[in-house]
C-alpha cells in the first residue's frame, strides 16, 4: 500500500504530537500536581483540606491519561528515546513513580479514619506525590538540554554512564524549580476556579507568589541557555526521510546553539513570549480577582514554556553528551515510515475521542467545592 505522506512529514507530525501530548499533560495532571503541593499550605483545617483534596478527585485519574499516552507515544514512534530515556533516568522515573502511587492510596485511604495524625499524615503524602514529580520532571527537561551521559554501540545497544545525583547541577535545579512554580501556578488557577473562602486566598497568594518565581527562574533557564555553555548542532549534511540510525549522523557540542532556531525563524519568539505573558497575565488576574484570568495564564504559561524548550531544541530529542554519534533526533531515531503511518490513522481516530470524553467529564465536575458540600456529600474523599 503507498503511504501518502512521507517519512519526513510523518516524524515532523509525531514530534508535534509528542508536544501536544506533553502540554496536555502539563495542562491536566499539572493542576493536580500543583495543588497536591500546596495542600498543606493552603488548607489548615480537615474540613479545609478535604476541600482542596476534592477539587481534584472527580478528575486526577483521568488526567494521568496524558501521562499514560505521552509514555505510549514515546515508546511506539521514538523506540531509541525510550529505551535510553526509561534505562537512563531508571532511579529518577524510580522516584516518580512511588511518589505518584502515593496519590491514589492518599486519596483513598486518609479520610477512612478520623483520627488527625493519621490524616495529616497522608496529607504529606499528597504534598510528596505533587512536589517530587513536578520538581524531577523539571530536572530531567534540564538535563535532556544539557546533554544526557549516554552512547550507543555499533549494535545500537545504549550505554548510560551518568548517576541518579550527577542529575542534579545548577542548571538543572533551575529547570526543577521552574517546573515547580509553574504547575504551583497552574494549582492555583485551578483552585481559584474550585475552591472558596480562606482556601482560595491562600491559594490566591501562593500563585502569586509562584508567578514571580516562574518568571525569574525562566529568565535565569533562558539566561543559562545564551550564556552557560549550552547547545548542540548537527554537522555535515543530514537527510530527514533517511533511515532511523543515529549512528548516520554526527553532533557537534556548541554554546547558544539552542537559540539557532529562533534567528532562523523568528515565529517561534512566540512560545518563549508565551512562557513570560502567562505568569504576567496571572499576577493580573489575581490582583483583580478574575479566576478565568488566572487560569488562562498559568495554563498560557505552562504552554509557552514547554514549547520553549521542544522548539530550542528541534530537531534534537536527547543529546548526547559524550558520543558525537549517538545523539536522537527527530530525523534518525523514529519508528519506521508504515509504522508512524498506522499510528498516525489510530491517533486521529481515538484523540478527539479522548478530548471530547474529557471536555464531557469537566463539563459535568463544573463549579466550585463548597464546605457545604464536604460536609453534607457521603461520596467526597
Amino acid at each position: 500500500m503507498s503511504i501518502p505522506l512521507d517519512f519526513e512529514t510523518l516524524r515532523i507530525l509525531w514530534w508535534l504530537l509528542l508536544g501536544v501530548l506533553l502540554i496536555g499533560f502539563a495542562l491536566t495532571d499539572g493542576f493536580d500536581l500543583g495543588t497536591a503541593a500546596m495542600l498543606p499550605f493552603v488548607a489548615k483545617t480537615d474540613e479545609e483540606r478535604r476541600m482542596v483534596i476534592n477539587t481534584i478527585g472527580a478528575t486526577w485519574e483521568g488526567n494521568q491519561v496524558w501521562f499514560i499516552l505521552g509514555g505510549g507515544a514515546i515508546f511506539a514512534a521514538w523506540p531509541f528515546v525510550y529505551a535510553v530515556s526509561f534505562s537512563g533516568f531508571y532511579l529518577a522515573m524510580f522516584l516518580v513513580l512511588s511518589a505518584l502511587i502515593l496519590r491514589p492510596v492518599g486519596f483513598k485511604y486518609r479520610s477512612k479514619r478520623p483520627d488527625k495524625a493519621w490524616r495529616e499524615r497522608w496529607d504529606w503524602a499528597l504534598f510528596v506525590g505533587g512536589f517530587v514529580p513536578a520538581l524531577v520532571f523539571g530536572v530531567a527537561v534540564g538535563n535532556v538540554m544539557k546533554g544526557i551521559p549516554f552512547r550507543l554501540d555499533s549494535d545500537l545497544r545504549a550505554f548510560y554512564e551518568g548517576s541518579l545525583l550527577g542529575l542534579f547541577t545548577p542548571f538543572t535545579l533551575v529547570t526543577g524549580l521552574l517546573s515547580v512554580a509553574m504547575l504551583v501556578l497552574h494549582g492555583a488557577g485551578w483552585l481559584s476556579l474550585k475552591a472558596e473562602g480562606v482556601v482560595l486566598e491562600r491559594a490566591r497568594r501562593w500563585g502569586q507568589a509562584a508567578a514571580v518565581l516562574a518568571l525569574l527562574l525562566f529568565a535565569a533557564g533562558g539566561a543559562f541557555v545564551a550564556w552557560g555553555g549550552l547547545g548542540y548542532r548537527l554537522d555535515g549534511m543530514v537527510d530527514p526521510g533517511g533511515p532511523s540510525n543515529p549512528r548516520f549522523s554526527t553532533t557537534v557540542a556548541e554554546g547558544g546553539a539552542w537559540l539557532r532556531n529562533y534567528g532562523a525563524h523568528p515565529w517561534m519568539l512566540l512560545a518563549p513570549l508565551l512562557g513570560f505573558l502567562g505568569p504576567v497575565l496571572a499576577l493580573l488576574g489575581i490582583r483583580a480577582r478574575r479566576d478565568v484570568l488566572v487560569f488562562a495564564g498559568s495554563s498560557l504559561a505552562n504552554m509557552g514554556i514547554i514549547a520553549t524548550v521542544g522548539l530550542s531544541m528541534f530537531p534534537f530529542i536527547l543529546p548526547s553528551s559524550i558520543d558525537s554519534l549517538s545523539s536522537l533526533t527527530v530525523w534518525n531515531a523514529s519508528s519506521s515510515h508504515g509504522t508512524l503511518f498506522t499510528m498516525l490513522v489510530v491517533t486521529a481516530i481515538f484523540l478527539p475521542i479522548v478530548l471530547a470524553y474529557t471536555a464531557w467529564a469537566y463539563r459535568v465536575m463544573f463549579g466550585r467545592v463548597t464546605a457545604q458540600d464536604v460536609r453534607t456529600n457521603p461520596d467526597f474523599y
